[in-house]
């Protein structure tokens, strides 16, 4: 095996000599690489279509986006694998974990929004940043719509979770 590898070091053509990591744009002062995967047409269309880059929206519907999504998704791994998952009120007490969490991270996009942070950068994956983030302004729409979002999609999940026999019932 090891004289295999010795071997396939002194021929070009071995695809494990090849080259798959380039500087962006050819040029290394930039500062960013280009990879198999950052540079594949899958990965770009998958994070451009993400709610934080894609193009046309307002920054409260980017935020009520990935609000929605936080804010339903948290409340599983709180309620069902929190201290409380063995008690009757598991469920409130992911709402309730899920909750201080969307508050939490809404304080912290405040907190950056603060701080007059960079303007975003264009990158191999997302060439044309959106404008949202350019301002302390429009941090804070995004913030304002992630907490309203968050808050409503841990709403709906905690319903599903506290009603889910009668779900289970409707479609049996």
């Amino acid at each position: 095996m090891a004289q295999a590898i010795d071997a396939s070091k002194n021929r070009p053509s071995d695809p494990r000599n090849q080259e798959v990591v380039y500087p962006s744009k050819r040029d290394p002062q930039i500062g960013n690489l280009e990879t198999p995967i950052n540079n594949s047409s899958l990965v770009k269309w998958f994070i451009n279509n993400l709610p934080a880059y894609r193009p046309g929206i307002t920054p409260l519907r980017r935020g009520l986006e990935a609000g929605m999504a936080h804010g339903y998704w948290l409340l599983g791994p709180f309620a069902k694998l929190g201290p409380l998952r063995d008690t009757d009120v598991a469920n409130i007490a992911g709402l309730l974990a899920t909750l201080g969490m969307v508050i939490i991270s809404t304080l912290a996009m405040s907190l950056y929004a603060a701080t007059d942070p960079p303007k975003p950068v264009a990158t191999v994956t997302v060439p044309n940043p959106p404008d949202t983030f350019d301002t302390t302004e429009g941090w804070n729409t995004y913030a304002s719509g992630f907490l309203i979002g968050g808050v409503g999609g841990a709403i709906v999940a905690y319903f599903i979770l506290a009603n889910i026999e009668l779900i289970q019932n409707i479609f049996k």
